[in-house]
């Protein structure tokens, strides 16, 4: 049996000319995020904001939920896979980078699908909670401050109709999710994270050893 590769920068390289369906717009997103070195970082990897957009589409999403909007990559994607009447709600605090987001939203004519909340995210969701009522979205995504990742495990779960699908970002969180040293709150609020949805019955899941770590939890009907 095989065991895991090691995806270095040639075969990274590869898996993107081979798979990644690109274009001028997410290109210059990429761009513009990369001029602000210190937060490239938090931008997704354009493979996994593909693999949303896939994952909306095949589970016939019409209604999505994401919990960390920055300068909207994932937004975007996700929301052209989107039917026409479909709405994406994405949650953020930060005006400075949703401001960029807001403009490739428009360039990519996707604008009149997103409903951007900006606000704190807890209070937020719980918003949406008394505004639409429990298992109103179908598919949820949240890749946020990692310290309230369990509160927002728990609103987005609530969140979710039977059936529906939620993924979460960096869930091995740069590897130090096994560094006994490791004992920041981020960190202890992933490991917190990922014991739950081990033992969690209401949801299948598995975690994806891609990009940051990426698992996906369905909601059992």
């Amino acid at each position: 049996m095989a065991g895991q590769l090691t995806l270095d920068e040639r075969l990274h390289a590869y898996v993107r000319e081979v798979s990644l369906r690109d274009d001028d717009v997410l290109r210059d997103l990429r761009a513009e995020t990369a001029g602000m070195p210190m937060l490239q970082a938090m931008l997704v990897h354009p493979e996994e904001a593909q693999f949303l957009a896939l994952l909306v589409r095949l589970t016939g999403a019409r209604s999505v939920l994401e919990v960390g909007t920055f300068t909207g990559y994932s937004s975007l994607c996700m929301a052209r896979a989107l039917p026409p009447d479909g709405t994406l709600v994405t949650l953020d605090n930060a005006e400075r980078w949703t401001r960029i987001a807001a403009r490739y939203w428009q360039r990519a004519g996707v604008a009149d699908r997103i409903d951007l909340r900006l606000a704190d995210a807890a209070e937020s969701l719980d918003r949406l909670t008394a505004e639409h009522g429990t298992g109103s979205f179908d598919l949820a995504f949240i890749d946020a401050d990692k310290a309230n990742y369990p509160r927002y495990y728990e609103q987005c779960l609530t969140l979710l109709r039977p059936g529906g699908l939620l993924v979460l970002d960096n869930t091995l969180f740069f590897g130090r999710v096994t560094d006994p040293t490791a004992q920041d709150a981020d960190t202890r609020a992933i490991r917190e994270l990922n014991a739950r949805l081990r033992d969690d019955d209401r949801v299948d899941i598995s975690l994806l050893a891609v990009a940051d770590g990426l698992t996906l939890a369905h909601k059992k009907p």
